[in-house]
C-alpha cells in the first residue's frame, strides 16, 4: 500500500484503528493499520550531516502525525458527545480528570 496518504484518509485510518480496537481485533493489526500513515521513504539532503537528516525526517513526519492526532480527536470528540447525551450524571470531562489523576498517582 502506499505511504502517501492524504489528510483525510489519515483521519480515516485513525479512526479504523479505534473501532479495531474496541472491536478486539489485535493490537498487531491495529499496530499495522497505523503504520501505514509513516511514510516508506524520506528525502533527505546529499552529505547532510545527523542533525539535518534528523531535521528533515522529523518535517516530513509531521503532517501525517498531525493527521493521525487530529483522526484520532475527531473519533474521540464525536463519542464524547455522544455518551455525554445519553449519560449526562457522569461527563466525559469527569472521566478525563479520573484519568488523569490515576496517571498523576501512577507516575509518583
Amino acid at each position: 500500500m502506499s505511504k502517501n496518504l492524504n489528510e483525510n484518509e489519515i483521519k480515516l485510518k485513525a479512526i479504523a484503528a479505534l473501532t479495531a480496537l474496541r472491536g478486539g481485533v489485535g493490537t498487531d493489526y491495529v499496530s499495522s493499520l497505523l503504520g501505514e500513515v509513516i511514510p516508506d521513504e524520506f528525502m533527505v539532503p546529499v552529505g547532510a550531516e545527523a542533525r539535518e537528516v534528523g531535521l528533515a525526517v522529523l518535517n516530513q513526519l509531521s503532517a501525517p502525525m498531525s493527521a493521525l492526532i487530529s483522526g484520532l480527536m475527531l473519533a474521540f470528540e464525536a463519542v464524547a458527545d455522544a455518551y455525554d447525551e445519553t449519560t449526562p450524571e457522569a461527563p466525559t470531562e469527569e472521566i478525563l480528570q479520573s484519568l488523569a489523576l490515576e496517571l498523576a498517582r501512577d507516575s509518583e
